[in-house]
């Protein structure tokens, strides 16, 4: 294993799709504006700053999720809590990485 093996992403194809057959709820952490400049159209958007106050309406959707951000990072700290917090959870990565599951 090379030095820069443990920055490469794990491929989370298999995951998304798994997810996404179980109705998912695809969960956009990123901020309004960024939104803005492009989602998902069937996503959810709840910015990173703002899951702990959402926690309870995240699990009212009683539905797994998929969260996603620009580049992972964020979705990754969204994941990591949701799931502290009982929600099932997956981290999809960029959105972009969800919506070409979706075509």
């Amino acid at each position: 294993m090379g030095l820069f093996d443990m920055f490469k992403r794990k491929d989370m194809s298999a995951e998304i799709k798994e997810y996404l057959a179980k109705d998912a709820v695809i969960l956009d952490v990123r901020t309004l504006a960024e939104w803005n400049e492009g989602h998902i159209e069937q996503a959810k958007n709840i910015a990173l700053n703002l899951i702990p106050l959402e926690i309870e309406q995240i699990k009212a959707w009683k539905k797994p999720v998929i969260a996603v951000c620009r580049s992972g990072a964020r979705s990754g700290q969204a994941t990591q809590f949701l799931t502290q917090n009982g929600v099932d959870v997956i981290n999809g990565g960029p959105w972009q990485n969800v919506a070409k599951h979706l075509e």
